[in-house]
């Protein structure tokens, strides 16, 4: 992801988490275009419109209304014009059972909500730093949950 402009897309039914997803964007030395989204659906609307620049990430919450985060990873993953996209799972859920879900189904990291602003302005900076193609090609579960 060595663009100059990185488009980012997040879907969070958390008006706050989105909000302070945001602020932590803008304080970041990187130019970046971020999309919001409150549920699933609306970010699927938008991934299907004709014509738009994709996102180079998204952050995907796995609790949402509508539709939630696993629907939203399955549907990207079965559509040849979404299939490669670079996927982040952003949930307060550590549950095993979700890490292995979103794993087995294409997700390419898994990352836990932190619990302080300047952890999350942390994560974002480094997840965004990855070099993606190599995150991509060499996934693993021992690189996939990404710890603070």
């Amino acid at each position: 992801m060595s663009l100059n402009l990185l488009n980012i897309a997040l879907a969070d039914d958390d008006e706050d988490d989105r909000m302070l997803f945001e602020e932590a964007i803008e304080e970041l030395a990187m130019q970046t275009k971020l999309a919001l989204f409150k549920d699933g659906q609306e970010l699927m609307d938008y991934l299907n419109l004709p014509d738009i620049v994709l996102p180079n990430l998204v952050f995907l919450d796995l609790n949402m209304p509508i539709k939630n985060g696993m629907q939203c990873l399955r549907e990207i993953r079965q559509n040849p014009t979404l299939k490669n996209l670079a996927i982040a799972i952003y949930s307060t859920s550590s549950s095993e059972q979700d890490i292995e879900d979103t794993f087995v189904n294409g997700a390419n990291i898994y990352i836990n909500k932190p619990n302080s602003f300047s952890k999350l302005r942390q994560v974002i900076e480094k997840v965004l730093q990855l070099n993606w193609q190599y995150h991509t090609s060499n996934l693993n579960r021992n690189n996939f949950l990404y710890r603070i």
